[in-house]
């Protein structure tokens, strides 16, 4: 789940991109996002890749059991698109088909990603929202849904 979606009911198209992200690195490290566990105490695994991302060491990242198998530019590729799909900013993730694009064509080459969305807080956000757009519930095209029971 988006960050500006949990913790202020914004949703988006961006707000898919940061799931699509996720699921992506749970993919390639076959590990679960929600029940992750490390001795760093990173909190989940958005954290974690973000971690070894930074310290050159994405390739540990991957599953063990498809390591040994897998084509090593290509994972780092998928990484490095998931960490730009997990952005903080919903305004700096790509779109979907900007994605699809990313991960298709090689021999584009990929900006480098921000800090990912893993350990903002509600003020943070926040303060990104000034009042006239939380007035209008729109946020850069983000828009608030409501669940109205039929």
């Amino acid at each position: 789940m988006s960050p500006e979606y949990a913790m202020k009911d914004v949703f988006s198209i961006k707000s898919d991109v940061y799931s699509f992200g996720v699921l992506m690195l749970e993919i390639v490290s076959g590990r679960r996002n929600n029940s992750f566990q490390h001795v760093d105490d990173v909190l989940n695994l958005v954290g974690y890749a973000w971690d070894l991302w930074q310290k050159g060491e994405g390739i540990e990242l991957v599953d063990p059991a498809i390591s040994d198998s897998c084509v090593k530019y290509q994972v780092l590729r998928c990484i490095h698109v998931s960490l730009l799909c997990v952005e903080d900013g919903a305004i700096d993730r790509p779109t979907m088909s900007d994605v699809l694009f990313l991960l298709t064509n090689e021999s584009m080459p990929l900006p480098l990603p921000k800090k990912p969305a893993f350990s903002i807080g509600r003020k943070a956000i926040e303060a990104n929202i000034s009042d006239k757009e939380s007035n209008n519930h729109s946020v850069n095209g983000l828009s608030i849904s409501e669940m109205d029971a039929r």
